[in-house]
């Protein structure tokens, strides 16, 4: 598993979920801003799924891969999902949907690393 991909994922992650924290407590709906990032978002969290299904492929990896794989799952629907949400809500609960989804997703990646070291 790539550290650094990961550090980009929870990093944006929870800049992201500080943006949509902030358009939540200012009672506004969800922007272009917050809507492009968790796209953005999306991709570093499709990019790092390429990288764990390639080391896994390749030998690598823990032996629980179930857990390891619930997890790449979860991730990979959690930023689609919440932008869905949050677009079906115009008032500041979206944003606090945003907020959520991606508190969600610096957890699972750390959650992630700490399940491919095996330290969990």
């Amino acid at each position: 598993m790539n550290t650094t991909v990961s550090t980009i994922v929870i990093a944006g992650a929870l800049l992201l979920m500080l943006a949509s924290l902030i358009v939540a407590i200012r009672n506004r709906p969800m922007g272009m801003v917050l809507l492009v990032g968790f796209a953005l978002l999306e991709v570093a969290v499709l990019v790092q799924a390429g990288f764990v299904i390639a080391a896994v492929a390749g030998g690598a990896g823990p032996d629980d891969q179930a857990t390891l794989f619930g997890y790449i799952g979860g991730q990979v629907l959690i930023p689609p999902a919440g932008v869905f949400l949050a677009l079906a809500e115009r008032s500041r609960w979206g944003p606090a949907i945003l907020t959520v989804a991606g508190f969600a997703i610096a957890v699972m990646t750390a959650r992630l690393l700490q399940i491919w070291q095996g330290t969990a």
